[in-house]
């Protein structure tokens, strides 16, 4: 079994943490900063303290910014009527990528999952009726991952929405199932956009 001087075993260790980062992509990964020159092992390393300090959550959206609101939400250009609700901030970025949507966005920081004990008040769904609540919406895009628990997400808030007279679509079916939204490319995602049907 090969011992790896402390230090060098405890950024293993934290490196390990990450996700799909398993035991062999961990020491590759920490062998790798130990060969860098020392101006780039800084750099690194403010600017994974600078992600911490210096980026936020917006208030409205709860997608990651470096500003609240963040630049979307801020924006008078989109159009605030039409909401698409995503799983995670990362679909957000998955979404303006393919640039047909130009409505704005409600982040739920998962998906639910009775299972697993996420359960609606687990989520940012509370927040979503206090915004329909507080400013005419015509329209919510569900654009939750098409498997199991994000369709069962988008089944209770179509559920929960529709009887208030709001417009309620769902992603067409171009994506994969079982996958996540934001490993999908630009040109099937904005076809689901394109597509997307009333639920």
């Amino acid at each position: 079994m090969l011992y790896y001087p402390e230090p060098l075993a405890k950024l293993i260790s934290e490196l390990q943490k990450l996700p799909s980062i398993g035991p062999k992509t961990a020491q590759r990964i920490a062998m790798h900063i130990l060969r860098m020159k020392d101006e780039d092992t800084k750099r690194l390393g403010q600017l994974i303290s600078d992600v911490k300090d210096h980026i936020v959550y917006c208030s409205i959206c709860g997608g990651i910014a470096d500003r609240d609101p963040c630049h979307i939400c801020d924006d008078v250009k989109r159009d605030h009527k039409t909401i698409c609700v995503v799983e995670e901030t990362d679909d957000i970025i998955a979404i303006e990528k393919a640039g047909i949507f130009k409505g704005v966005y409600h982040v739920l920081m998962g998906a639910l999952s009775p299972l697993e004990g996420i359960n609606p008040e687990d989520l940012r769904i509370n927040e979503l009726f206090e915004r329909i609540n507080s400013q005419e919406v015509n329209e919510i895009v569900i654009a939750t991952n098409p498997n199991a628990q994000g369709q069962a997400t988008a089944i209770y808030l179509s559920r929960k929405i529709k009887p208030m007279g709001i417009k309620v679509t769902q992603l067409a079916y171009g994506l994969p199932i079982g996958s996540d939204i934001e490993y999908a490319d630009e040109v099937t995602l904005g076809k689901a956009i394109e597509g997307r049907r009333e639920i």
